[in-house]
């Protein structure tokens, strides 16, 4: 019989992250915007997450819904962010003092790994969320030997969960053809009232050094390889010689930062924005240009749209799920770098299709929203407690 009270009673709920804000990634605020939003529905939402440098010390609950901190190390070659340690007793001791109806882990590192260990012991249903393609990035930063045991890696972690949410039913059928199991979509929501064409601000183009007629082509997100910003700063490069009136401004920091300061005075580094602020910065450009091959889905995508960009991108996650190629930006339906450079030299010549494209982007957001998202989460939740104990716990001998 199906215990009616986890139909409409609130979900006590565990987070477990390794990057949460005022970290800037799309893991950290996005993750940061769902659980605030569940919190809005009147769900208890604890969050176990990393220490952060302005924090003087880690933290135990003092209530069921209150953050745990826990200490974390700096990850090699990629400054500003942490993993987790293998916080085995901690949690143990945390979920049976206070046991949640569910865990939901959003990083696969160590952490994320003894989130799963411990939420299977207690046998409390867990769930995992599939957000950084770590396999791609060890190409970039010379560890490319280790793709096929981080895939293995990655594969074993989620098949270990009762579901595991992707951003995009693209990634879904990627994962399934490699034979993860239990996916489900769940999208990425878009605030459109903090991105939107009101927060153009001349005054910000000013400080830029930007000229009325110029034509400025942002990018917004971390300065590093795995990025594909060599291809973006190329076209840029190439409408230059052109004679093109173009600007590149790159906001964000990474890997890339210093070199590209040394470098590429002609580039505008404006360093990592928040609030306001990234809300002008995007506003305030006229073309957005994503390069990157290695999302899961982009949340600068949508951002850009709903602020009015013309955007132009890969045919993958974000841009895949949310753009019509013409109608709301242009796609690059291949992943030769031509088609990418061919619709980045077409935004910045014509300002009709900016104009128009910029139009049917901001319209687009319009009918994407954070609280549809919770709701979807909170259902498929649901469903999992309702389905429990059957599927509290995955089979796997190798616990």
């Amino acid at each position: 019989m199906v215990d009616m009270s986890t139909i409409t009673r609130p979900l006590k709920l565990s987070v477990v992250t390794e990057t949460w804000p005022p970290e800037i990634n799309g893991v950290a605020l996005t993750l940061h915007r769902l659980v605030e939003e569940l919190r809005t529905f009147g769900h208890p939402i604890q969050v176990v997450r990393l220490r952060q440098p302005h924090e003087t010390q880690v933290r135990r609950p003092e209530t069921p819904s209150a953050d745990l901190l826990l200490r974390g190390v700096p990850i090699p070659r990629y400054p500003g962010l942490q993993m987790g340690l293998p916080a085995l007793r901690v949690l143990g001791k945390t979920w049976r003092a206070a046991r949640p109806d569910l865990i939901h882990i959003a990083t696969e590192g160590p952490l994320g790994w003894a989130a799963v260990r411990i939420a299977r012991k207690l046998k409390i249903p867990v769930t995992s969320d599939f957000r950084t393609r770590f396999e791609q990035y060890s190409t970039h930063y010379g560890f490319g030997l280790l793709m096929q045991p981080i895939e293995r890696y990655l594969k074993r972690f989620h098949n270990r969960t009762a579901i595991t949410f992707v951003p995009t039913a693209e990634l879904r059928d990627e994962l399934d053809s490699k034979g993860y199991q239990r996916l489900e979509v769940l999208g990425r929501g878009i605030d459109t009232v903090r991105f939107s064409p009101d927060h153009r601000r001349e005054s910000l183009r000013g400080r830029w050094g930007v000229n009325q007629d110029e034509v400025v082509i942002l990018c917004v997100g971390r300065l590093a390889p795995e990025k594909n910003l060599s291809l973006l700063i190329r076209g840029y490069d190439r409408l230059r010689a052109e004679g093109l009136p173009v600007r590149l401004v790159l906001v964000g920091y990474g890997p890339m930062y210093d070199e590209l300061r040394r470098n590429r005075t002609d580039i505008i580094l404006t360093g990592p924005q928040t609030g306001i602020d990234l809300s002008e910065h995007y506003a305030s450009a006229d073309i957005f240009g994503f390069a990157s091959l290695s999302e899961t889905y982009g949340n600068v995508i949508p951002e850009a749209m709903a602020s009015g960009l013309a955007v132009v991108a890969f045919d993958r996650g974000a841009a895949r799920e949310l753009l019509v190629d013409r109608e709301t930006g242009l796609l690059a339906h291949s992943d030769t770098p031509q088609a990418f450079l061919s619709g980045l030299g077409e935004l910045s010549r014509d300002a009709q299709l900016r104009k128009r494209l910029g139009e049917g982007a901001r319209r687009r957001s319009l009918d994407l929203g954070w609280p549809a998202i919770a709701a979807q989460f909170e259902m498929i939740v649901r469903q999992i407690l309702e389905a429990a104990p059957s599927n509290t716990v995955i089979n796997d001998s190798r616990d």
